[in-house]
């Protein structure tokens, strides 16, 4: 199964079962960030992101140009504490 389809379904099981207030929350804030003007500035498929240091989940500095070495990397980032 693709990265596209696993989220396609997950988007399915999410709107399924959420309540209608909690997904129009999800909705109004999704539609916020969009007016927002953030999609002209994010980097696009592709683009290559500049080289950072951040604490790993277990508090080691990860370097990005290192672990690039090792063949394409996926970021995500959280908000709030681990």
């Amino acid at each position: 199964m693709s990265l596209q389809e696993k989220l396609s379904a997950l988007k399915q099981a999410f709107a399924s079962k959420a309540p209608a207030k909690i997904q129009q929350a999800m909705h109004h804030g999704t539609e916020s960030l969009r007016n927002s003007g953030i999609m002209d500035r994010v980097l696009k498929v592709g683009d290559r992101a500049p080289d950072f240091t951040l604490n790993n989940a277990s508090g080691n500095a990860v370097q990005l140009q290192n672990i690039r070495s090792d063949g394409p990397v996926v970021l995500g980032f959280y908000r709030g504490k681990w």
